[in-house]
């Protein structure tokens, strides 16, 4: 049996934002699995609508991954074909190496959170997460340390689900994914019902999991939750992976502006010139290049263009609506060399 608190890799309730000293649990030991979570081209239609489509990324040790996308973007079917939930039409998901529904207990090795009201009500908190324990083989004295760890005291701890909360819900989901000290988180929306006080203390626990050698693959809507606390986004957007990459990658808006009557001549130019871009809202392109190169690519094919200006300063809400808003947009390059990758990778 495992020691439930590990001295060298055990963090205190004030370093994660909590008001008591009690020492709390968060094993991590880095394994040699170079990709913890990879998916190849996912798909899958529901009532003969594709709401997810040829999806390919993957979570390496150490970081957040944010998924990002407006809601019915395919975010949470995607998370549901990881965990085996839902089975894709095509393509394939790996969790440490291959399918989650073959790992050996995986609740201690991966760690849920998809909807935090689907717990239990009638239970009370301290008793969903014993039998959890019991049921993983989880030495129960790991609770009251996890109960201090998201923020439900022995109070919180005794009244039944159905009365706590949509916050309080999301932080014994917390625990529950915790629970069997795993290498991997996968958390759809579990920012919801939590105030300012409780997003500080989640960015601040999944900062330190991912630290300590964990993967985080974390999806929202909340751009700037993500944004605070993620290595790496995916944007998606109509069940399609529309870019992919660190915040430094993404969010190249030092590109220009480009308008023009005939955009399917102005799309053809750019790619002869090698020019990356895509759609911004009305008749406009972000084009990944300096304004005199963008004139020369469409000078040289007879294009005329109505504006041409330098994009002005866009963050990551910018980015995120004008690849959401346009799912028929083409992927970003980056989005291109990682799915390039991985199918190279598979071959």
């Amino acid at each position: 049996m495992r020691d439930p608190l590990p001295k060298s890799l055990s963090v205190t309730a004030a370093g994660t934002g909590l008001h008591s000293p009690q020492t709390v649990v968060c094993r991590r030991a880095r394994r040699e699995s170079a990709d913890m979570i990879e998916t190849q081209a996912l798909t899958k239609q529901l009532g003969g609508r594709t709401v997810v489509s040829d999806v390919s990324f993957r979570c390496e040790p150490g970081t957040v991954t944010g998924f990002l996308g407006p809601n019915g973007a395919g975010k949470t079917t995607t998370m549901r074909m990881l965990v085996g939930l839902s089975e894709p039409d095509s393509g394939e998901a790996r969790i440490l190496g291959g399918r989650y529904r073959d790992l050996p207990n995986p609740g201690r090795r991966v760690g849920l959170l998809l909807d935090a009201s689907a717990q239990h009500a009638g239970r009370r908190g301290r008793e969903a997460l014993a039998i959890s324990a019991r049921t993983m083989g989880v030495p129960v004295q790991r609770i009251d340390a996890l109960l201090a760890l998201v923020g439900l005291d022995e109070t919180a701890a005794r009244k039944r689900v159905g009365q706590y909360s949509l916050g309080m819900r999301q932080r014994l989901g917390f625990a529950h994914a915790l629970l069997g000290d795993p290498e991997v988180l996968i958390l759809d929306e579990p920012a919801n019902g939590l105030d300012p006080e409780g997003m500080r203390w989640m960015r601040g626990l999944l900062r330190g999991f991912a630290d300590r050698g964990g993967t985080v693959l974390l999806s929202s809507h909340l751009l700037a939750e993500v944004e605070a606390v993620a290595d790496r986004m995916m944007i998606i957007g109509g069940g399609q992976i529309q870019a992919q990459g660190t915040r430094a990658e993404l969010l190249t808006e030092s590109g220009t502006i480009v308008e023009a009557a005939d955009l399917a001549g102005l799309d053809a130019a750019l790619r002869r010139a090698g020019l990356a871009s895509h759609v911004a809202d009305g008749d406009r392109r972000v084009v990944e290049a300096e304004p005199e190169v963008v004139a020369r690519a469409a000078f040289a094919a007879g294009v005329v263009l109505h504006r041409v200006a330098p994009a002005e300063g866009a963050g990551l809400e910018r980015l995120f609506f004008e690849l959401t808003a346009n799912p028929a947009a083409a992927p970003s390059p980056h989005t291109d060399s990682i799915q390039h990758e991985l199918s190279g990778a598979v071959a």
